[in-house]
């Protein structure tokens, strides 16, 4: 299966996906969707299915959707696969809807971890969702591989549950629960799954679900690769492992032993095996009287009779251990949950070894125990799976997807563009993921810890052939190609220059400090990918809309040229996060410079063809690490530059990232942990978030009381005044106090309260002021579109068209 040309050129040791001898099922075909019930059974000529996926996302037969790649390799397999999708969980018959399964239940969340789909950054409930029709809220429940586990074991209990997906992923280990503001336990033990498999688990499903047809008990499969389970005491298959004990951060010294004061000096010195210093002098000077009224050849012979050889023996302390146990008979012991939970220090370690240990060249096993006594039990974790080849990743996304929602959601048209449109299969309707994987290591990410840092490409021919089949096949296209793109615009076939060094690395990132010198930087495969697209007959526009490593972009000014020149439409999102060194270096991001030397090329090559674009920067507030001083300093940055941010992100802690880690422990896991290790500046409380997000947002009238006050306690007060070089005005205007998130506005402004009042033109947007209420203007029309303003973190999309308010009519002035 290896292609002839690898992305990371990984020795690829693993059974090919394609290499399985099919499951007899094979003979009923491919189905057209895989069934949601019964009566598509039936249509099907199913008596039962072989595996059943429950997702809480709505089925979407798309390749950016899990349980479609799940259930089409399942079904490339042999297998018969159906799909309970978004079941109520309020009792198990929603589970029972397909019938028992002959294999097992496979169990996921969906595409997003359920909290963070759930609740906003600020703990709030959203009312939407995107992975919903009709983008509605509620459908799924709060941690839903939990609760999906435990309805899928009520209504079967003897059927084997197969946990997976991004939410049981990042919490195969004890992990700092935010929502809860505790430290929860491994989800295995409270899902009671029998296995989970975490990461992209092509190649662990495949192998999972060829060895329970083949009869073998679920309990038995404890060698397969990304995958984690429970073992308990006494397991045979845990013998013949190497345990490395890393359940403590420093080991204690020779301890001395208290002196009884009641001893003289040299009592106390025979209490401890030695002598006293006062006596050995004492006996030193009798010895050498005595020695000099000896003859001399007395006293020569006596010298002689002391003289010995020196024997060398083996230390028996060292005899019969292994200096360096073979890494794949190597089992790092983590400290077990009931440390963890107790002590922050020991939750830092836990998770820097964790990040150490995702290289799937060199990755030990880890265990982590949970409970004590008879409730004992270990939680078991296999090495990272192994990455697939090319040929691979052409396998997997050239499956017969149908590229649409199922027909259970269409409307009364048959038609997935009305009030049961799924935003989420909006979004990348048009779009093709060339490849996997990111080597960035950003610390508030958590693609690293599911997809790993080894990239995953597709050839170039199954790229333009899934460009040509939505030319072809998919409605409603318009002959522009949203994204295409990845966790990361620019990573394509970007790899370690040696295969040596990239099995062994353990670096958690390849772009920070600074790029690596074994990294091969040419963009040249991407752009020969752009221009072949962009080429095809039917395609006008080929637009990049995932987030670009801008600091790996400048290393190839061709590319940079491409992809500026032909494939910006008018805006470009990228992420510098922020602008001082301090917060930079806890999120693993390049400084400020690399930014500002991308946005030279990207001006220079935009006035080459005499287009006006626009760069979109992201930013986070409150990250671990951030000073009062920085989110000032970056609010002077952004002031400066023109940014009005139109919305803001919060840092959101999610379970297991590093930047997590810092929030619950206070300290740096990017370091060695010791009890004095560094310590880390935490934004917590409610009041010091909002001071963070108000910096981002100083333009907002709502925000200047909060920043006066805060300016004046950092001693600052020279940046309040009217001036250009203040950051907010001395004066208050009336304002309604309240912000709407842009979140289901797509960057759309929140359309104004009528009050009746003029609203001062100083507070309104730059370039966008127009007449006030009172004065022939509409009381709900929201403001244009303004340049240099911000867009929405959840779509990256400029303001809709047609909703600004427009230019002040002639003859009409703005109020002073």
């Amino acid at each position: 299966m290896n292609a002839p040309v690898d992305v990371s050129f990984f020795a690829r040791a693993a059974k090919p996906l394609n290499s399985y001898r099919k499951f007899w099922a094979a003979r009923f075909g491919t189905a057209p969707f895989l069934p949601m019930s019964r009566a598509e059974m039936d249509k099907l000529g199913w008596d039962s299915c072989d595996i059943i996926v429950v997702t809480g996302d709505a089925y979407v037969d798309h390749p950016s959707f899990g349980m479609s790649v799940i259930g089409r390799m399942l079904e490339a397999q042999g297998f018969r696969v159906g799909i309970i999708a978004q079941p109520d969980w309020q009792s198990a018959d929603p589970f029972r809807v397909l019938g028992k399964p002959n294999l097992f239940f496979g169990v996921t969340a969906g595409n997003m971890d359920s909290m963070i789909n759930r609740y906003t950054a600020d703990r709030k409930i959203r009312s939407d969702d995107a992975y919903t029709p009709g983008d509605v809220g509620g459908k799924r429940p709060d941690r839903a591989a939990i609760v999906y586990s435990q309805r899928c074991r009520e209504a079967y209990k003897d059927v084997p549950i197969v946990l997976g997906g991004i939410e049981g992923s990042l919490r195969r280990i004890a992990h700092y629960d935010y929502w809860s503001d505790k430290v929860r336990r491994s989800i295995v033990v409270d899902a009671k799954c029998d296995l989970l498999l975490y990461g992209n688990a092509e190649r662990a499903i495949v192998e999972v679900a060829h060895r329970l047809a083949a009869r073998e008990p679920v309990e038995k499969i404890t060698d397969v690769r990304g995958t984690a389970f429970i073992r308990r005491s006494g397991d045979e298959s845990s013998e013949g492992w190497f345990e490395i004990d890393s359940t403590r951060i420093d080991t204690p010294g020779r301890v001395e032993a208290h002196v009884n004061p009641y001893l003289m000096i040299s009592d106390q010195a025979r209490e401890q095996g030695a002598t006293c210093a006062r006596e050995d002098e004492a006996q030193a000077v009798a010895s050498e009287a005595e020695a000099k009224a000896l003859p001399q050849a007395g006293a020569a012979a006596a010298a002689q009779a002391n003289v010995r050889p020196l024997n060398f023996v083996p230390n028996p302390a060292l005899q019969g251990r292994v200096k360096v146990p073979p890494r794949e008979r190597s089992v790092i012991r983590l400290p077990s949950y009931e440390q963890v939970k107790s002590d922050p220090v020991l939750y830092a370690h836990a998770n820097r070894v964790l990040h150490l240990e995702t290289n799937p060249g060199n990755a030990r096993a880890l265990v982590q125990a949970h409970g004590e006594g008879v409730t004992a039990r270990d939680v078991w974790i296999n090495p990272p799976p192994i990455p697939l080849t090319t040929a691979e990743m052409d396998l997997v996304f050239d499956l017969p997807y149908a590229r649409s929602p199922h027909p259970a959601y269409a409307d009364e048209t048959g038609s997935h563009d009305g009030a049961t449109k799924i935003p989420a299969w909006e979004m990348i309707r048009f779009s093709v993921n060339i490849m996997r994987g990111c080597f960035g290591g950003c610390t508030f990410c958590s693609i690293t810890e599911h997809e790993g840092r080894i990239i995953q490409s597709r050839s170039e021919d199954s790229i333009i052939r899934e460009v040509e089949e939505i030319r072809d096949k998919v409605k409603g296209f318009t002959g522009v190609i949203s994204d295409l793109g990845g966790p990361t615009a620019n990573m394509y076939r970007i790899g370690c220059k040696t295969p040596e060094i990239e099995a062994a690395c353990r670096k958690p990132s390849c772009v920070f400090p600074d790029i690596c010198q074994n990294l091969n930087t040419s963009h040249d495969p991407l752009i020969k990918i752009y221009r072949r697209a962009r080429a095809l007959k039917g395609i006008k526009k080929i637009l990049i809309g995932s987030g670009l490593r801008y600091d790996l972009a400048v290393k190839s000014p061709e590319y940079v040229r491409e992809l500026v020149q032909h494939h910006v439409g008018g805006y470009l999102k990228i992420a510098p996060e922020h602008t001082e060194q301090g917060p930079l270096t806890k999120m693993m991001k390049p400084g400020i410079g690399s930014y500002d030397r991308f946005k030279q090329m990207f001006d220079k090559f935009s006035e080459e063809v005499g287009k006006k674009q626009f760069l979109i920067p992201y930013f986070i507030a409150a990250h671990p690490g951030t000073s009062d001083e920085d989110m000032m300093n970056l609010a002077l940055w952004l002031k400066r530059n023109g940014f009005r941010a139109d919305q803001v992100q919060t840092f959101y802690p999610s379970p297991m990232a590093s930047a997590t880690a810092m929030y619950h422990s206070g300290r740096n896991p990017l370091r060695k942990i010791t009890p004095d290790s560094e310590s880390v500046d935490i934004v917590r409380g409610e009041k010091r978030r909002r001071l963070h997000k108000a910096f981002l947002r100083y333009h907002d009238p709502n925000n200047w009381p909060l920043l006066r006050e805060a300016l004046k306690a950092m001693g600052r007060a020279d940046l309040i005044g009217n001036g250009k070089q203040h950051l907010i005005p001395t004066f208050q205007p009336m304002t309604d106090g309240s912000y709407q998130s842009a979140r289901r506005k797509n960057s759309t402004q929140a359309p104004a309260r009528p009050t009746g009042k003029a609203v001062p033109a100083a507070v309104a947007p730059r370039g966008a002021r127009g007449p006030a209420l009172g004065q022939g203007a509409k009381p709900n029309a929201p403001a244009a579109p303004v340049k240099g303003r911000i867009l929405t973190q959840h779509t990256g999309l400029p303001p809709r068209a047609g909703t600004g308010a427009g230019k002040p009519k002639p003859g009409r002035k703005s109020p002073r």
